[in-house]
């Protein structure tokens, strides 16, 4: 029955949903704490077959130029939008994420008016930002920080 079925998975008390919480931290941490060994046996195979390394490099060189094609194109959608601020900083850092430079206000007004989500410091996921949304990203910047 459903009440059994609550009951069982839910446990009767604070006491014991606790201690079942407990148990199951104990089970998954080191899931998360050690990598799986066939993630390795996959990664020494890729890094040692010349052309499964080729092709890697290949993909790498894909997405590190996507994450820099992004940054120039958020660039660009600011300065159509308008804005008066100095944006070199999106195109002069690197990586996967990137300081925006904007205050936990702005970031706060970025989250409720459109959305957007990123860290309370301004510090973005370049590769969340696509051509599908980097458009509506530019003009949601703009917005909040003029």
């Amino acid at each position: 029955s459903k009440q059994w079925y609550q009951r069982r998975v839910r446990g009767s008390s604070a006491e014991e949903a606790a201690a079942l919480e407990s148990q199951i931290k104990i089970l998954v941490r080191p899931l998360y704490s050690s990598p799986a060994l066939h993630a390795a046996r996959l990664v020494g195979t890729v890094l040692t077959t010349p052309h499964l390394y080729a092709q890697w490099l290949v993909d790498v060189k894909g997405m590190a130029d996507r994450i820099i094609g992004m940054r120039s194109a958020l660039k660009a959608g600011l300065a159509r939008e308008g804005s008066s601020l100095n944006w070199d900083h999106l195109t002069n850092q690197i990586g996967m994420f990137c300081f925006t430079g904007m205050s936990p206000e702005q970031v706060a007004r970025l989250t409720a008016e459109f959305s957007v989500y990123l860290t309370k410091d301004g510090r973005i996921s370049v590769a969340g930002v696509s051509s599908r949304n980097v458009d509506y990203l530019a003009h949601a910047m703009h917005t909040v920080t003029k």
